[in-house]
């Protein structure tokens, strides 16, 4: 059954379906795939494989009656251990997190996928608070990447996203503040969507503000809407969270890209060093995308690079996560988040707000560069990854890893929804990612455009050889 491991969840649904396997089948293979994989990749950080195997067996019964729970009922499902899941500790990749307590509430997200059957196998590795763009911390240590060990998978979902590119499961739910959830699926080659903040909602709120948004990690664009359908419902807990969707993510992926207004910045105007490799790839995909009929202009918003902005907001957070801890409490943490904690806690409230009034600004802008163009594409990196361990690349002169995500934290600001999909691999074999981005509540676009890149065979490479 290892070929399991390999399927959808649309084409396991399918299966259950037709009783050609059942969920106990899937939820082994997977459990056996994490056994063989994960001490090489260090994707998970807690399995309960007696509980998921429990719930597999409990909707393998709901299938044998014809009465499935819901749209992904007996999927194999993994959850950054960033996200509340009743039943066990959410440690946050942190030694200052204590795991004792009752720990029976669910996130929003995750009661979603509980409420519709999915298998929990477990909880994936996270930098200590989802702080950085690279997978490592002091309690789980470093997340590689599934198609060479020495690079980093990315982060801060790169747990979720090694899982997912080794068929640990199809579906991840994994949080996205600054790019978390577009860079590590950029690098590991599976698609990845950071909703519109308040589509999925959150809760508790992150003490990032409204730069956090929960999105799903799978491997093409199809399974991510099937998520979204499930994850988007109502909570009152987060009353951040957006109306109801009119009709399904599903539906909205017919329809293909002829007559949409592409723009196309390769570097954003030239501020950013794309690598060669890099470059070549997506502008083979967007000439793809072309030839599908979408109307295809090299365009640049005006995007003047917002870092300050964004680490006067990014740095705060962090402070305000940490501002109970005790001085041996801190002395647990990583370095790097040490020193963004001090330097956020030293923003005055008018630099603050300072930063509030860039953010709104710099969403207007978009907002009127999407009234000319529906999609905006660029590269969702400017490179592929790099080596394990490091923040920024070795050698690079950088100091904070926003020095080299420059396409994705600036839509974070902005709150508008924007994917990742897989167009190619550089000369080493690494993984390059396409970012599509739309204007705010154009989800349902971004999937659409992403979903017909996969039809037409411009998305999507070879997944990794396990380890």
């Amino acid at each position: 059954m290892t070929e399991l491991t390999e399927l959808t969840a649309e084409a396991l649904v399918d299966g259950y379906r037709k009783g050609d396997f059942s969920p106990v089948d899937a939820t082994r293979a997977v459990l056996r795939r994490i056994e063989e994989v994960d001490p090489a990749v260090n994707a998970f950080v807690r399995l309960d494989a007696e509980t998921a195997l429990a719930q597999a067996e409990a909707s393998a019964e709901r299938w044998r009656r014809g009465e499935p729970q819901g749209l992904v009922d007996g999927v194999p499902v993994s959850v950054k251990d960033i996200l509340l899941m009743r039943g066990g500790p959410t440690l946050r990749g942190s030694r200052t997190v204590r795991a004792e307590g009752a720990w029976e509430e669910d996130a929003p997200s995750v009661a979603r996928l509980r409420e519709h059957g999915a298998v929990f196998v477990g909880r994936t590795t996270t930098p200590e608070f989802g702080w950085k763009g690279v997978t490592d911390s002091p309690l789980s240590g470093v997340t590689r990447n599934p198609y060479d060990l020495s690079r980093t998978s990315g982060g801060s979902s790169g747990g979720s996203a090694a899982a997912v590119a080794l068929g640990a499961g199809p579906l991840s739910l994994g949080t996205d503040g600054g790019g978390s959830v577009r860079i590590p699926a950029a690098f590991c080659g599976i698609f990845g969507l950071k909703p519109t903040y308040g589509r999925v909602p959150l809760y508790p709120a992150s003490a990032f503000g409204t730069l956090a948004h929960v999105g799903p990690m799978t491997r093409d664009a199809a399974d991510a809407a099937l998520m979204m359908d499930v994850i988007t419902g109502a909570d009152w807990r987060d009353w951040t969270q957006l109306g109801p969707v009119g009709g399904g993510f599903r539906e909205g992926l017919r329809g293909g890209v002829r007559g949409l207004r592409v723009a196309f910045s390769p570097s954003f105007g030239g501020q950013v060093a794309v690598r060669p490799g890099v470059a070549a790839a997506v502008r083979k995909a967007v000439e793809g995308l072309a030839g599908l009929g979408a109307y295809v202009e090299e365009a640049d918003p005006d995007v003047t690079d917002p870092v300050e902005a964004f680490h006067t907001l990014w740095f705060s957070g962090a402070a305000r996560v940490t501002q109970n801890l005790s001085p041996a409490q801190r002395a647990l943490l990583d370095p790097g988040l040490r020193e963004i904690c001090a330097q956020g806690s030293g923003v005055s409230a008018l630099t603050y707000l300072a930063a509030v009034d860039a953010r709104a600004a710099l969403g207007r802008r978009m907002g009127r560069f999407h009234s000319s163009y529906d999609l905006l594409v660029t590269p969702t990196l400017p490179l592929t990854a790099f080596e394990a361990g490091a923040e920024v690349p070795k050698g690079s002169g950088l100091r904070r890893w926003t020095g080299w995500t420059p396409f994705t934290y600036p839509f974070n600001l902005t709150q508008q929804p924007a994917a990742t999909v897989p167009v190619g691999v550089d000369a080493d074999g690494l993984p390059v990612g396409l970012q599509i981005v739309g204007a705010r509540h154009a989800d349902a676009l971004v999937l659409r455009a992403a979903h017909t890149l996969y039809e037409a065979g411009i998305a999507g490479i070879p997944a990794p050889t396990p380890a």
